[in-house]
């Protein structure tokens, strides 16, 4: 059994009660169809490690969930936005990993989520930062293709509203994935104006870098972290820009 469905069956915390747990129900339903005795034979010898990763396993199966909702944003789903979840799950998951995902990911497919219901759960349920890394993982999917739409932007807008996650780092997130529309974009990484002084700069950088330490989503599994750290070197990068602009 590989990782995913070893997750699901053994390894769950929040994610079991509410929306999110109705949402994977139903795709459990379809992903255990076969074998199921010698599968949750091999969970239960597996159980107590996998208790000890609740937190990383709710996240990933958080993440599908909303990941589904973004790709259908805009009414349809087409070849290039699958392309998009495709890569994203090779580079996270390793090949094995993703065949599985997409499997679940065939069956959210066909379900209505109610992103409002989701985020809600999220919010009661996870730390700031996850959060924060969620929205940021979303925003990387939906810019896989190259840029970021409206319809994508509104959904994640929709999910960051229901997690409580203020306007100014959402704003910053975003900025990390519209550099080549968005004059300002290096500002609002750094969550600054245009007319800020150099030394708000400097120490709106130290700020940022703080609040973006991968070290701070160090629970969740070795793929959020690498997240993490490019989204850290995106703040780092928004601040080189600056410096070099400025001649600081």
């Amino acid at each position: 059994m590989g990782i995913f469905k070893k997750i699901i069956a053994g390894g769950l915390g929040w994610t079991l009660g509410g929306p999110v747990g109705a949402i994977i129900g139903v795709a459990l339903a379809s992903l255990f169809d076969t074998d199921k005795t010698s599968e949750y034979k091999y969970v239960d010898e597996e159980r107590t490690t996998y208790n000890k990763r609740q937190g990383a396993n709710d996240f990933q199966l958080v993440l599908l969930v909303l990941m589904i909702a973004v790709v259908k944003a805009d009414g349809t789903v087409v070849k290039t936005e699958l392309s998009v979840v495709k890569r994203f799950l090779v580079q996270n998951y390793g090949e094995e990993g993703a065949r599985e995902a997409w499997q679940i990911l065939n069956q959210l497919l066909k379900q209505n989520i109610n992103v409002a219901d989701v985020a809600t759960q999220c919010a009661a349920n996870l730390n700031y930062s996850t959060r924060l890394q969620l929205i940021n993982m979303l925003f990387s999917i939906a810019a896989g293709d190259g840029a970021v739409n409206d319809a994508e932007i509104n959904v994640i807008r929709n999910i960051a509203y229901y997690m409580q996650i203020n306007d100014a780092d959402l704003t910053s997130i975003a900025a990390m994935f519209t550099k080549q529309t968005n004059p300002d974009w290096a500002y609002q990484v750094l969550e600054l104006s245009p007319n800020c002084t150099d030394d708000e700069i400097k120490k709106a950088y130290r700020r940022m870098a703080m609040k973006y330490h991968p070290d701070k989503v160090n629970s969740l599994g070795d793929e959020v972290r690498q997240s993490a750290t490019e989204k850290f070197r995106k703040v780092k990068e928004a601040y080189d820009y600056l410096k070099e602009q400025r001649g600081i």
